[in-house]
C-alpha cells in the first residue's frame, strides 16, 4: 500500500491525464465510500486508459498517495506571527480535511500508517511529513524571532489531533472556523501568549 508514484513530467499530455484522473478520484470519493473505490472505476470516470493508471500509479493506494501530496503541496507563508503562522497553519489543515476529498485524505493516511511496522515522522508518506517540516519551519522562525514557541507535539496534540478527531469520529471542532479557537487554547495551555 506504501508503493509511490512514479515520478512525473510536468505540462503536456502527463499533466492533463493527472489532472483528469485526480479530478476522476475526488468526484468518486464524494459518491462513495473510499473502501469501495476501485481504479477501474477512475479510468472509467477519467477516461484514461485503465493500464496507464497501472503503469503510472502502480496500485489505487499509489493513487491516493499522489491525490494527497497534490492536495498538501502548497507552501506556508511567514506572517512573522507565530500566533498567525498557527492560525493559517491549522486554517489549512482544516480546510485539507473539510469534505469528501478530507475524509479520503485521512482514511488513506490512515490505511498507510497501519501497515507501516514502525513510527516516527521519518515513516510519515512524503506529503504528511512535510506538512510537519513545515510546521518546524514556522515554530524555528518563531524561535529566531525571540518568540515562545510550543513544541511540535503540543501543535499536534492540542491543535491537529482535534481536527482528525473531528474527520475520523464526527467530534469536536472542525473546519477552518475551528482553527483560531484552537491556537488560542494552543496559547493558553502552553503559555505563548
Amino acid at each position: 500500500m506504501t508503493d509511490q508514484p512514479t515520478p512525473r513530467r510536468p505540462g503536456g499530455r502527463t499533466a492533463r491525464v493527472r489532472t483528469d484522473v485526480h479530478r476522476a478520484v475526488e468526484e468518486l470519493a464524494r459518491e462513495r465510500p473510499l473502501s469501495e473505490l476501485t481504479l477501474a472505476q477512475v479510468a472509467d470516470r477519467s477516461g484514461v486508459h485503465l493500464g496507464t493508471l497501472y503503469r503510472r500509479w502502480k496500485t489505487l493506494d499509489g493513487l491516493l498517495l499522489d491525490v494527497v501530496d497534490e492536495r498538501l503541496s502548497a507552501p506556508m507563508p511567514d506572517t512573522g506571527s507565530l500566533r498567525e503562522d498557527l492560525e493559517r497553519y491549522a486554517r489549512r489543515a482544516a480546510d485539507d480535511l473539510a469534505g469528501p476529498v478530507g475524509t479520503m485524505l485521512v482514511q488513506t493516511l490512515v490505511a498507510i500508517r497501519r501497515e507501516d511496522d514502525g513510527g516516527g515522522l521519518d515513516k510519515l508518506p512524503p506529503a504528511l511529513a512535510r506538512r510537519f517540516d513545515d510546521l518546524e519551519a514556522v515554530l524555528d522562525r518563531a524561535a529566531a524571532r525571540g518568540e515562545d514557541v510550543p513544541s511540535v507535539q503540543e501543535v499536534f496534540e492540542v491543535v491537529l489531533a482535534p481536527l482528525y478527531a473531528a474527520v475520523l469520529f464526527g467530534i469536536g471542532p472542525s473546519g477552518p472556523a475551528a482553527a483560531g479557537p484552537l491556537v488560542e487554547r494552543l496559547t493558553r495551555l502552553v503559555g505563548t501568549a
